[in-house]
């Protein structure tokens, strides 16, 4: 059962206690998920079973959505209403316009720091177990983007946004830089991850849905259907089998067009579905110069 499961997290449990529970459900023994969601957060998570556990970064780097709630004049350690409040401002004046001319600063690629409370490692330890101490470190910005991001409702001191947004992108930290826009504080009090890639939170499934609901399993192929497929012949196949790169231009004639037509001068990383000649997936490779370099053997 190599299978991706699209699930959605309640809220109060953490991403890995969510993950235990649908491996309780499967009767499996090895799971992973991409893209870690708070305990404050529900929506999708991805879950992945078995062989699909060697998928979780390309679902991970995917882009994503979020319906996000947040509180305007408190600030808290954690960025989100967990968190101890550090500071408050009663006194501001905030309309829906001013909100909106804010949100404009933040769309595009920007640079953004982590919190203090993430999973973000320094010499080997999180940072979360560093800010549980009292300790705070400078953290490096780290260059995100921002798609999509809309007034959806104000209701002082409540507003509610909608976040189109890159692989790598804090909402917390989001939220807050927003509040220290306004000049009011800000933290996130309810968050809803509505989408990871084409992985939708209507599509999902709840804990308790599961093993039955079947409309939310995907296998590893289907999962990865916005990648590019080579069906590779012979001498391809068995280098491939044995982690060697394949020459591009000795692919067979239409995926080796296909292929060709999808490089740009830019760059772009451009993933691979490697099957056999029956169709059957069996690895996962990633274009390098005029190669097909392997990434990922399915068993």
């Amino acid at each position: 059962m190599n299978i991706v499961v699209v699930l959605n997290k309640p809220a109060g449990i953490t991403s890995h206690d969510a993950v235990q529970a649908v491996k309780k459900a499967f009767k499996v023994r090895k799971a992973g998920h991409a893209g870690t969601l708070d305990p404050i957060a529900t929506g999708v998570l991805l879950v992945c079973l078995n062989e699909a556990t060697k998928i979780t970064g390309y679902l991970s780097d995917m882009d994503k959505g979020y319906l996000m709630t947040i509180k305007l004049g408190e600030n808290t350690d954690t960025y989100d209403s967990e968190g101890a409040v550090i500071s408050t401002v009663k006194d501001y004046s905030v309309t829906k316009e001013k909100i909106e001319r804010v949100l404009g600063n933040f769309m595009g690629e920007i640079d953004q720091i982590p919190p203090m409370y993430s999973a973000i490692k320094l010499s080997g330890k999180p940072l979360y177990e560093l800010a549980r101490k009292g300790i705070e470190v400078e953290r490096k910005p780290r260059r995100i983007r921002i798609d999509r991001l809309e007034l959806v409702s104000y209701n002082d001191p409540f507003v509610t946004l909608s976040v189109e947004c890159s692989k790598g992108t804090y909402v917390r930290s989001l939220c807050n830089d927003i509040g220290a826009a306004l000049a009011t504080g800000a933290h996130v009090t309810g968050l809803v991850r509505t989408r990871i890639g084409r992985f939708r939170v209507e599509d999902s499934a709840l804990i308790n849905e599961l093993p039955q609901k079947t409309d939310c399993i995907y296998t590893i192929d289907n999962a990865l259907a916005g990648f590019t497929e080579a069906l590779l012949d012979g001498d391809n196949f068995r280098r491939a089998k044995n982690g060697n790169p394949i020459k591009i231009i000795n692919l067979l004639n239409d995926y080796r067009r296909a292929l060709i037509d999808l490089i740009t001068p830019e760059g772009r990383d451009i993933y691979v579905r490697l099957k056999d000649l029956k169709g059957n997936l069996f690895g996962i490779g990633k274009v390098v110069k005029d190669s097909i370099k392997i990434e990922r053997l399915f068993n």
